[in-house]
């Protein structure tokens, strides 16, 4: 969608939407390519053992036409729930782009999940039916008693504890189907969000949420879908990032993308599979790029083929986009969104739109602003809410069940989103935290990021989360939880180091006053560090100290 320009502002002045008024996400992926070039590659399977499978646009358009037409002889109808509880396997586009092709809405869920995050939103979006593996179906013979509108689970591993085969349903279907003619506004996918309070919220898009993220994906990418390009993330497909940062822009556009399912993340072997596969494009989350830190002058020890890199999630931090531009010569084209509005914000180091610290400029599109609590804009270096003008194509239809959070999202035309940022002169947003992260102390409000972009750059230290404390005094006190490396020794005097370290470095009322070592943050299954449970196990610790 976007043309390419040697600048900011030529990208923005010419850029403007195009929505048809019949679209379906699985035309746009998958059929125009099965019809014009069948056998150009769309997903390149990697084995643990370094074996690889290929599927073509026409074989997955196929499967995925075989699929549509089994959930169409099961009953499925438009607007029913189809719930996708795989890992990063191409089976796993075949079940989406088959939902989308009959109207279904897919509801991708992530294998990392327990027993009652499954339960519920299983329950909560009313799926009908279930695409899994034998690891899904163990969890789910665990609760399949509740969720008596389940009516057909699916096992792309075989049949078995009350699921039917995916594949030997496929092999008996039709390999033809005519895609339903959805509107952009017709519902399509639903992603579950966790807030700060009450249970996760499903996120409904309609089938317009793909060209949404177009601009801001192929910005991150340096206009992502020039020769030879071929993409992979290590996030999971489950997640919006995953899918709508990566998988579906990636072949509506005719890249190849790189799938390799994997149950943890492994920084070196990520940088062995960036070489053995020649990839040219990542999407890789702000926490992966940390990690991947760890990993010995990889620019020296790798011949990496790779020419951008997009990160987004959560803040990516100085620290790690200088090291990456250091070790690679290139930046970290860092962006910005919510399941409910992404890629609103963006950077393009091709166009010269990078600066450290910074979340982006606003992607042509979208009109982004910092606003106060009234839905008023800010001035320039003004903190405030980061907030997104409707309507906007990338923009959630609704919260599923939950018109009173609908309703409670917006203020007037403004899409808010719970996260506090300053816009600079030069129209970059700098990502300060979540409402519920910053830190009331002594007057001052912090920021956790910049203290945490500080915390790693100690030698000892391999991640960092910092929150606030109660304090009597001053309100809230920084308390830091720190991973160290494998080779740093907990004790008293690392603490005072690393105290004084951050310090000297920022000021004397954002250094952490407490510094507590653990063995790992507690993570989303998206790689996002969940501050709210620290920020409750730091608030019983100092109700235990009044008590004890």
């Amino acid at each position: 969608m976007l043309q390419p320009a040697s600048d900011y502002e030529t990208l923005t002045a010419n850029f403007r939407w195009s929505l048809p008024e019949v679209y379906n996400m699985a035309s746009a992926v998958s059929d125009g390519w099965a019809a014009s070039a069948p056998e150009r590659l769309a997903i390149r399977q990697v084995a643990a053992d370094g074996s690889q499978e290929d599927w073509s646009h026409g074989a997955l358009n196929r499967a995925a036409n075989r699929f549509a037409n089994v959930l169409t002889a099961k009953g499925v109808r438009p607007g029913d729930r189809v719930a996708l509880l795989l890992p990063q396997i191409p089976q796993t586009a075949v079940a989406h782009l088959g939902a989308y092709k009959t109207g279904a809405v897919a509801v991708p869920l992530a294998a990392l999940f327990g027993l009652d995050a499954l339960r519920y939103r299983l329950a909560d979006s009313g799926a009908r039916v279930l695409v899994t593996d034998t690891a899904g179906l163990a969890k789910l013979a665990e609760i399949r008693d509740t969720l008596p509108g389940l009516d057909l689970v699916l096992s792309v591993d075989g049949p078995g504890d009350g699921a039917e085969s995916f594949e030997g349903l496929l092999s008996r279907a039709s390999d033809r189907f005519e895609t339903l003619a959805t509107s952009p506004d017709d519902p399509a996918l639903m992603i579950y969000t966790s807030g700060t309070t009450g249970q996760p919220k499903g996120v409904l898009h309609g089938h317009r949420v793909l060209l949404g993220h177009l601009p801001g994906i192929e910005l991150s990418q340096n206009f992502l879908g020039q020769d030879g390009d071929l993409l992979w993330t290590p996030a999971d497909w489950a997640w919006a990032g995953g899918l709508l940062n990566a998988l579906f822009p990636a072949l509506s556009l005719g890249v190849p993308v790189v799938s390799y399912a994997s149950r943890k993340f492994d920084p070196e072997f990520a940088f062995r599979l960036l070489e053995m596969q020649g990839i040219r494009n990542a999407f890789i989350p702000p926490t992966a790029l940390k990690m991947l830190r760890a990993v010995e002058s990889p620019a020296k020890r790798f011949r990496l083929n790779w020419r951008s890199v997009g990160s987004a999630g959560e803040s990516l931090g100085r620290e790690t986009y200088d090291w990456f531009a250091s070790e690679f010569g290139f930046p970290v084209n860092e962006f910005y969104g919510q399941t409910e509005c992404n890629a609103v914000l963006g950077s393009a180091a091709a166009i010269g739109v990078s600066r450290s610290g910074a979340i982006g400029k606003a992607t042509p599109g979208h009109e982004v602003a910092i606003i106060d609590d009234d839905g008023n804009a800010l001035p320039t270096e003004t903190l405030g809410q980061i907030a997104i003008r409707r309507p906007d194509p990338v923009m959630f239809l609704k919260y599923w069940n939950k018109p009173e959070a609908t309703e409670e999202k917006f203020i007037g035309d403004w899409m808010i989103t719970g996260d506090q940022g300053v816009m600079d002169e030069d129209g970059f947003v700098h990502f300060i935290g979540r409402d519920d992260d910053i830190i009331t102390s002594a007057s001052y409000r912090i920021g956790p990021g910049e203290i945490e972009d500080c915390l790693i750059k100690h030698p000892a230290v391999a991640l960092a989360a910092a929150v606030g404390k109660p304090d009597a005094l001053r309100t809230e006190i920084v308390k830091a939880y720190v991973v160290l490396k494998e080779d740093a020794q907990a004790d008293t005097a690392l603490e005072d180091s690393i105290r004084s370290f951050v310090r000297e470095r920022l000021s004397a009322h954002e250094y952490p006053r407490e510094i507590a070592f653990v063995d790992a943050l507690p993570m989303t299954t998206t790689g996002k560090v969940i501050r709210r449970k620290l920020r409750d196990l730091a608030r019983e610790e100092m109700a235990d100290g009044l008590t004890s």
